[in-house]
C-alpha cells in the first residue's frame, strides 16, 4: 500500500549572471519536495522506505527590473505560478499527496519569496547608489 506522508519542504536557491564586474541574479528556482511512504505488509514502521519526490521549476528574471515596483510585482506572480505548476504536477503523479495543491503551493511560494525579496532589495540598494 502506498501512502504519502505530510511533509513539503521547498528549497530556493538563485543563479548569479556573471558578465562584468557586477553580478546580477536573474533566476529563482522553486522547488517542491513531498515524501512517498510505501508500506509493506509484514514490516514494523520502522522499516519502512521512505522516497523524496521533488520538483523545481526555474524562473527567469532576466528581463524585469526588480528595483522597480512593477518588476517586483510581476516576479512574485512568476515564483506564484511555478510553485502552483510544480505542485499540480507532482499531484498528477501522486495523487494522494499530502498536503493539497494549493497548501504545497502557498509554501512553496512563501520559500521563494524570501530569497525574491532579498533579491529585490539588492536591486533597489543598486539603484540608489
Amino acid at each position: 500500500m502506498r501512502k504519502i506522508l505530510v511533509g513539503t519542504a521547498v528549497a530556493v536557491l538563485a543563479s548569479a549572471l556573471i558578465g562584468s564586474v557586477a553580478s546580477a541574479q536573474t533566476e529563482v528556482s522553486v522547488q517542491a519536495t513531498r515524501i512517498l511512504s510505501t508500506r509493506t505488509v509484514g514490516r514494523t514502521a520502522a522499516g519502512v522506505p521512505i522516497v523524496d519526490i521533488s520538483l523545481a521549476y526555474s524562473v527567469s528574471l532576466k528581463d524585469l527590473n526588480l528595483a522597480l515596483a512593477t518588476g517586483a510585482t510581476e516576479a512574485e506572480q512568476r515564483v506564484k505560478d511555478a510553485a502552483l505548476g510544480a505542485c499540480k504536477e507532482i499531484s498528477r503523479n501522486y495523487p494522494d499527496a499530502t498536503p493539497n495543491e494549493l497548501t504545497c503551493a502557498m509554501i512553496a511560494t512563501d520559500k521563494a519569496l524570501v530569497k525574491l525579496h532579498q533579491m529585490v532589495a539588492d536591486a533597489g540598494k543598486a539603484k540608489a547608489k
